[in-house]
C-alpha cells in the first residue's frame, strides 16, 4: 500500500481481544473461531458456510426486488451470489497467504516474479483465460545503504531489522532500509528535528529562526505522505532527510510490541516510496511500451537527496543528543528523554548508493472470465501484488482476496452460470514505488477502460483484522452495504454490515462512514485519471509492522487473521460484488446518493471562499446538484419502470452506456493544474499532504492561490462538469423510457 488519500496503512482500529486459546469443550463458537488444531479447520469452513447460505437465503425471502434488476433476474442474482459467498474458503486462503509471503519480494526482483507465476498457475487451474504484461520502469534498487552519527560521538547505526526467534521469515535476506525512489548521495550535517515535517512545522520552525538548510532533517512518520515530507525538505535546502516510526504512533505506547504484540518493535522499519507522481516516472502520463520516449532523470520529479527510514531505536541513537532550540507544544514523541529542534550539536552522515541499473522488468497479471451478454464491458478487482518484506497483509491479503473471489466465479462457470458482462482479475506490480503496474496499465489500455470499465474494486491490506471498513465512488456505496449486509461477519454472530454499524456505533438511519477515494492505492488509475466509479473493503485492527520486515506470515497468523476467516470473508464480499455489478440489467450505481454525498460538502467549501477573502460561494454548485438529484431520481423511476418486465437487452446496453458516462464526466482532459495526471475534478490527495483528500480538487486549490477570477473559472467549470453528468443521467432515463411506453 502506498497509503496516500484514500489508503489505509494499519487501518486504526480499537483493539479486540483474541479469541480464548483454551477451552474445555468445543461449542459452535469454539469451531468457528478456535485457534487450536488444523483438523478443525476444515469444519470450522463448512459452518461458516452454511452460516453465509444462511443470510442470503433469508434476505432474498424479504427482498423480492434488486436495485438494476428485473423481478426474476433479481431471485437469480441472490441465488448466484448466495452460491459465491460459499465457495471462499479460509484454509485455501491460509496455504496461498503463506505460499505468497514466504520471502520478501519487492517489484524488479526474483522472488516477485515467483508470484507473478504463483498467482498465475492458479488462475490457470480454474480454468481463467490468464495475461501477464510486462513493463520496463524506472526502479532504481539500493546496492548499499549506511548512516553514521559523527558527533559528539563516532557510531554506525546498525540499519537491518533483526530476525525475530519464532518467525523464520525473519531470517531471509531484506531489501535494504531505504526509501524507493530516493537519490543516492554522501550527505553530512548537523541533525534537525522537525516534528512531522509538515508544511505547517516548517513554519513553526521559521518562526524559531531555525532553518534545515544543510542540515540532516529528522522527521516523524505519519500525518503527511512521504513523499511529501522529502519534498519538503529538500524545498528547504535538507541535505539528506531521515524518517522514523515513533513509538507514539505505531510502538510501544500504542499496545504490546511484536513479537509479543502486533505493534512495531524498536527495531522496525517503514519503508515505503518518496515519490508523489504515479506511475513510471520516466513515461510521464504514458505507458512504458517498448521503445517509449523517457524523460531524463533529472526531469523525473523523483527526490534530489538521499531519503532513508530508520526504526525509533536507531532514531534514538541521533536524537537522544540533539539540543537547541525547545520543542513546540505537541512536538514530542513516545521516546524516554526531551526532544528538542537543534540543529546540533548531532552530526550525522547519510550514504545511498544505487544499483548500475535503473530500469527493471515489472509484471501485471490478468484472469478473464468472457462475459456471456455484454463481453466488452468489464467489471475489473485488483490487488498489488509487491510489497516491501513479506507483505502479508500488504498485500498478501489483498492479492488472496482475489484468488479466493476468482475460484468462487471460475466454479460457478464450470457449472455453466457464466455472468453476462467479463470479469478480470488482476493483479498489480511496484505499487508500492509509486502505483506503478496499474498506472502503466491504465495509460496503455484507456481507450478500451474508457468505452467498456463498469467498475473497479480494489482490494488493498485486505485482512489484518476484524474491524469492517469501507470505501470508495458515492455510487457505489449503497450496493457494497447491501452486499455486506448479505455476507455473514466470521464471528458468526451477525452480519458484515451488522457488525460495521455495530462497531461504528451509528444509529437509525444513519450509515457507517465510508472513505473518500482521493488516491493512495491501485484505484487512483481508473478512478482519478479515468472516471471509473470504484470501492473498496477491508478487515483492520491494530498494527505496527506497515512496511516492515514483520510483516510476515507469522505475524498474520499471530495477530492479523489468526484463523485467515477475514481473508475469505473479504473474498465472498468481492465474488458478490463483482457478480451484482456483471449481471445487473442496469448497473447499479446510485446517483442520488452521490448528489446527496456532493452537497455536505459544500459548508466546507464556503468557509474556504470566505477564509481566503476571494468572493463567491458554492450557490452555483448547489444549484447543479439539484439538477443532479432530480434528473438521478428521475433516472431510478425510469429504470424501475422499465424493470418491471425483462428489459430488451439492447436498450439495457443504451441505457448502461448512458451511465457510464457520468463519472467520466465528471473528469476534464487537462486534469488538475497542478497535477495534470488527475483529472477527476470530485476527489484527489491533498498535493500539500498526501494523505488528507481535497474535494472538488480544482476549486479548493484555485482558493488557496487567493486569485478570485481563478476562484470563479474553476466553480464555473465544476457547474459544467455536473451539467454534463446530469445531461448522462438524462440520456440514461431517456433510454430506459424508450419502450416502456409502448408496453403501457
Amino acid at each position: 500500500m502506498t497509503a496516500r488519500a484514500g489508503g489505509r496503512p494499519g487501518r486504526r482500529a480499537v483493539e479486540v481481544p483474541p479469541p480464548t486459546r483454551q477451552t474445555p469443550s468445543l461449542t459452535l463458537r469454539d469451531l468457528l473461531l478456535t485457534r487450536r488444531a488444523d483438523v478443525l479447520r476444515p469444519i470450522r469452513d463448512v459452518l461458516i458456510a452454511a452460516l453465509v447460505l444462511a443470510a442470503p437465503a433469508a434476505l432474498a425471502a424479504q427482498q423480492a426486488s434488486l436495485t438494476g434488476y428485473a423481478a426474476a433476474a433479481a431471485a437469480r442474482q441472490r441465488a448466484a451470489e448466495a452460491d459465491a459467498v460459499l465457495r471462499p474458503s479460509a484454509e485455501r486462503a491460509r496455504q496461498h497467504a503463506r505460499a505468497l509471503s514466504a520471502e520478501p519480494h519487492v517489484a524488479g526482483t526474483a522472488a516477485q516474479a515467483r508470484t507473478r507465476d504463483y498467482v498465475v498457475n492458479e488462475m490457470k487451474r480454474m480454468g481463467l483465460e490468464t495475461e501477464v504484461r510486462a513493463y520496463e520502469v524506472w526502479l532504481p534498487h539500493a546496492a548499499s545503504v549506511r548512516v553514521w552519527r559523527l558527533a559528539p560521538d563516532s557510531l554506525e547505526l546498525a540499519l537491518a531489522e533483526p530476525p525475530v526467534p519464532g518467525d523464520s521469515t525473519t531470517l531471509l535476506p531484506q531489501y535494504p532500509t531505504v526509501n524507493g525512489q530516493s537519490a543516492a548521495g554522501d550527505a553530512r550535517g548537523e541533525v534537525a528535528y522537525v516534528n512531522y515535517g509538515l508544511i505547517e512545522d516548517y513554519r513553526q520552525l521559521d518562526s524559531l529562526g531555525v532553518s534545515v538548510r544543510g542540515k540532516v532533517v529528522l522527521a516523524r512518520y505519519g500525518r503527511s505522505f512521504r513523499g511529501i515530507k522529502a519534498r519538503e525538505a529538500e524545498k528547504r535546502g535538507a541535505v539528506a532527510l531521515l524518517m522514523y516510526s515513533d513509538p507514539a504512533d505505531d510502538g510501544y505506547m500504542q499496545g504490546d510490541v511484536y513479537p509479543e504484540g502486533p505493534m512495531r518493535p524498536p527495531t522496525g522499519v517503514q519503508r515505503g516510496s518518496v515519490y508523489n507522481g504515479q506511475g513510471d516516472p520516466s513515461t510521464p502520463g504514458y505507458p512504458s511500451r517498448p521503445g517509449a520516449r523517457r524523460v531524463p532523470a533529472d526531469s523525473m520529479g523523483v527526490p534530489r537527496i538521499p531519503v532513508v527510514p530508520l526504526s525509533y531505536a536507531n532514531a534514538a541513537e541521533l536524537l537522544r543528543g540533539v539540543r537547541g532550540a525547545a520543542i513546540p507544544r505537541g512536538w514530542q514523541g513516545g521516546l524516554p528523554f526531551r526532544y528538542h529542534v537543534g540543529p546540533g550539536p548531532v552530526r550525522a552522515r547519510v550514504q545511498v548508493v544505487n544499483d548500475a541499473q535503473p530500469y527493471k522488468q515489472i509484471w501485471n497479471t490478468f484472469g478473464t472470465v468472457r462475459g456471456s451478454e455484454y463481453p466488452d464491458e468489464i467489471v475489473m478487482v485488483g490487488a498489488h501484488r509487491d510489497g516491501w518484506g513479506a507483505g502479508a497483509a500488504d498485500n498478501v491479503s489483498g492479492t488472496v482476496s482475489v484468488l479466493e473471489a476468482a475460484r468462487a466465479i471460475a466454479e460457478q462457470v464450470k457449472a455453466g452460470r457464466r455472468p453476462r458482462r467479463t470479469i478480470v482479475f488482476a493483479t498489480w506490480d511496484a505499487e508500492e514505488w509509486g502505483l506503478v503496474g496499474s498506472s502503466e496499465y491504465v495509460e496503455d489500455d484507456s481507450l478500451r477502460l474508457l468505452r467498456g470499465a463498469v467498475a473497479y474494486l480494489n482490494q488493498d491490506v485486505a485482512a489484518q483484522g476484524s474491524r469492517f471498513g469501507g470505501g470508495g465512488s458515492p455510487s457505489l456505496r449503497a450496493t457494497l452495504r447491501d452486499v455486506a449486509r448479505a455476507v455473514r461477519h466470521p464471528s458468526g454472530k451477525e452480519s458484515v454490515y451488522a457488525a460495521w454499524r455495530r462497531e461504528a456505533g451509528v444509529a437509525d438511519t444513519a450509515e457507517p462512514a465510508m472513505g473518500d477515494p482521493g488516491g493512495g492505492s491501485d484505484f487512483a488509475g481508473f478512478y482519478n485519471h479515468l472516471g471509473i466509479p470504484h470501492s473498496d473493503w477491508g478487515f483492520g485492527g491494530p498494527s505496527g509492522i506497515y512496511h516492515s520486515a514483520y510483516d510476515t506470515h507469522r505475524w498474520m497468523a499471530r495477530f492479523g487473521d489468526p484463523d485467515f476467516a477475514y481473508h475469505a470473508t473479504a473474498a465472498r464480499i468481492g465474488a458478490a460484488m463483482l457478480l451484482r455489478l456483471a449481471n445487473a440489467d442496469v448497473v447499479p450505481y446510485d446517483y442520488v446518493e452521490f448528489a446527496r454525498t456532493m452537497r455536505r460538502y459544500l459548508p466546507a467549501v464556503d468557509s474556504a471562499l470566505t477564509r481566503a477573502a476571494v468572493g463567491g460561494s458554492s450557490a452555483p454548485i448547489a444549484q447543479a446538484l439539484d439538477r443532479m438529484q432530480q434528473a438521478a431520481g428521475d433516472f431510478a423511476a425510469a429504470r424501475d419502470a422499465a424493470l418491471a418486465a425483462p428489459l430488451p437487452k439492447e436498450r439495457g446496453r443504451r441505457v448502461n452506456e448512458a451511465l457510464r458516462q457520468v463519472e467520466r464526466a465528471l473528469t476534464r482532459p487537462q486534469g488538475l493544474r497542478t497535477r495534470p495526471w488527475y483529472r477527476n475534478v470530485i476527489y484527489a490527495a491533498d498535493e500539500n499532504n498526501g494523505y488528507a483528500n481535497i474535494v472538488f480538487p480544482t476549486v479548493g486549490e484555485a482558493t488557496r492561490t487567493g486569485d478570485a477570477a481563478l476562484v470563479g473559472r474553476e466553480i464555473a467549470d465544476l457547474v459544467a462538469r455536473f451539467d454534463a453528468a446530469t445531461a448522462a443521467l438524462r440520456r440514461a432515463a431517456q433510454a430506459a423510457r424508450d419502450g416502456t411506453a409502448a408496453r403501457r
